[in-house]
């Protein structure tokens, strides 16, 4: 009898806690673990003896929080000196350093040594671990996984996870945006239902990222139309705020500071957290550590409306988001037909009051479990990529989005935008583009992600050169610029000569793409704050191309010796040679000139040419 293979299973791996899935039986499995919990803390812990993962690493935080590592999802693709990292590290017990590349790392006394782990490292224990947890359940080893990710995590972020995925030993078969995932979650059953389209907005605010798509749902076709976040926003924020509130109420009773002793944090934090869970059913919760530090027995109490108060600009950034989601997807408000709440922080009452005033009498459906809709979801997509499910998960069409526009910059540092942003992916999209001088063997491009028409306003991912042209005057050459971003989401650059074999790839790596929280959830922004400066830059940037252009024609013109001297004398024909020369002399000493300056160099030239011009045409 042929053994049957192993299923693909789906992994939401969160920030705080993490959730496995298989397609088993004609349904979605939600796993438990080995504690009987059907989601797992994304925590890691390291003593003298061993390593413990999951809920044994949870229970080991309040005793040894040092060596004990949690969210570090918001680490993953990110430069040590991020300030989003900066901000981390003063709130956690452990301890981070730049490694290689400003690369963050979590250092660890394992064993008796010091130990140095990448994001990914740790982040790829949580993934065995999960493994382990599917391969116990199903009796046979795991080797196929769809894991999900925020729907704003950028290129470099993507790869961070799936190289996770590698390390833990797992064949990622696709990298799932969260909110697409939990669409899938809630729709699936209903796919003989919408038979019409319907739109889904999914609200995910988890442990520590934010997520909003607008999904559109017709038949089995999953179609995301817009989507907005903010990578670093989530319950551990909300945590962050009450400890810092019960930290200087301490050191106001007690004269007592605490920041500096990661063990009476933790224990803190912990306290936090549970208050944060409770406020969810209650109006007013307690707060008790006994001995929390140096012999002080720590108690307060903590209200929903204070707990509001200290999150209130948080908040209010989920429905700002939410909004900006709806108009870039440019559809109101009013047509959406149902909004889906996922993630562990979308019960906290304020959240709901507040998309329900935004909504108006827009359903919120909670029906679906908020911690295991992201899980079902990638569990879903996992068996029909390994062939293994029913009809129904065949008919299953997933369309996600690019989050920001892609794009090169041209010589006068404009943005030329290659994959425009919300672009449905996967996608291959091509733009051609020729030389700016005579003679040029190759040509650089610097390549961007961003909402800015000026180029170095936007997220630097890297350069590639297109070498081995023919010399030819400027204009002549063609080069093909191909993006493609695949299912995952992720990018490989290409320019290709027309005409040639010649070809140039650039993939981009994590080095080349980490992008900080701050340039992600200021691009959208600064594009609309800046956008008069911007177009004042490209009016710039056309004057000046208009003169170059034409005092380029000209100078070809003046090579017909022949033929000038027919119609002119020698000496006029010098005069304006040397007004030509002075107008690209002029061209080089000045990069991004005035709109004036340029427009009255162009009518200065065309004034003493344009007669030549005329003479030569009749």
């Amino acid at each position: 009898m042929t053994k049957k293979a192993a299923p693909a299973i789906g992994i939401d791996l969160g920030t705080t806690y993490s959730c496995v899935a298989v397609w088993e039986h004609d349904h979605v499995e939600i796993i438990t673990n080995d504690q009987g919990n059907r989601t797992t803390p994304s925590y890691v812990s390291f003593t003298m003896e061993e390593r413990f993962v999951g809920e044994s690493a949870f229970n080991n935080a309040a005793m040894d929080p040092i060596n004990t590592i949690y969210g570090v999802k918001r680490l993953i693709g990110r430069h040590f000196s991020d300030t989003s990292v900066r901000e981390d590290i003063t709130l956690w017990p452990f301890s981070v350093v730049a490694g290689a590349n400003d690369r963050p790392k979590v250092v660890v006394n394992y064993k008796g040594e010091e130990k140095q782990f990448f994001p990914e490292e740790i982040s790829s224990m949580v993934l065995i671990k999960m493994k382990q947890i599917a391969e116990t359940y199903l009796g046979c080893t795991v080797k196929d996984a769809v894991v999900t990710v925020p729907a704003y995590f950028n290129d470099s972020q993507r790869r961070a996870t799936k190289d996770a995925g590698v390390i833990a030993g797992l064949n990622v078969k696709r990298i799932m945006d969260e909110p697409t995932a939990a669409a899938l979650a809630y729709g699936f059953h209903k796919i003989k239902d919408y038979s019409k389209p319907q739109n889904v907005f999914v609200f995910d605010l988890g442990g520590g990222t934010f997520d909003v798509s607008l999904v559109n749902v017709c038949g089995g076709h999953f179609e995301v139309k817009a989507t907005a976040g903010d990578t670093h926003l989530g319950g551990e924020d909300f945590d962050n705020r009450i400890l810092n509130y019960f930290v200087e109420e301490l050191k106001r009773k007690n004269n007592k500071d605490i920041k500096d002793n990661s063990r009476a944090l933790r224990r803190l934090r912990g306290a936090c957290e549970r208050a944060k869970r409770s406020l969810c059913t209650t109006t007013m919760t307690t707060i008790q550590v006994d001995c929390l530090y140096e012999g002080i027995d720590f108690s307060s109490t903590l209200s929903r409306t204070r707990f509001d108060e200290l999150n209130k600009d948080l908040f209010a950034k989920c429905i700002e988001l939410t909004d900006q989601c709806l108009k870039d997807a440019k559809v109101h408000k009013n047509d959406i037909d149902i909004v889906v709440l996922v993630g562990g922080s979308s019960r906290i009452p304020k959240v709901q009051q507040l998309l329900e005033e935004y909504f108006g009498d827009r359903k919120l459906h909670r029906n679906i479990n908020q911690d295991e809709a992201v899980a079902y979801g990638a569990a879903v997509l996992a068996a029909q990529l390994s062939g293994q499910g029913n009809d129904v998960v065949n008919k299953v069409v997933l369309s996600d989005v690019t989050p920001l526009s892609l794009g090169v910059d041209t010589i006068e540092d404009v943005m030329a935008i290659v994959v425009a942003r919300n672009t449905s992916v996967p996608t291959k999209k091509v733009r051609n583009f020729t030389t700016v001088k005579d003679d040029q063997t190759s040509v650089t491009f610097n390549v961007y992600e961003g909402e800015r028409l000026q180029a170095s306003k936007n997220h630097f991912l890297g350069t590639f050169e297109v070498s081995g042209l023919s010399p030819a005057p400027r204009g002549v050459p063609s080069i093909d610029v191909c993006f493609e971003i695949d299912a995952d989401g992720i990018l490989n650059v290409s320019g290709t000569v027309r005409g040639s074999d010649q070809t140039s790839k650039l993939t981009i790596t994590n080095e080349e793409s980490w992008l900080r929280k701050e340039e992600i959830d200021k691009m959208i922004e600064e594009a609309k704050k800046y956008k008069a400066e911007d177009e004042k830059h490209k009016r710039k940037v056309d004057a000046r191309r208009e003169l170059d252009d034409y005092a380029y024609e000209m100078s070809k013109i003046m090579r017909n010796q022949e033929l000038l001297l027919s119609l002119i004398s020698e000496g006029e024909t010098q005069k304006i040679e040397d007004e030509i020369c002075d107008v690209i002399k002029w061209l080089d000493l000045n990069n991004v000139p005035s709109v004036e300056a340029s427009n009255s160099k162009l009518l200065g030239l065309k004034k003493i040419c344009e007669p030549i011009v005329a003479k030569m045409k009749n």
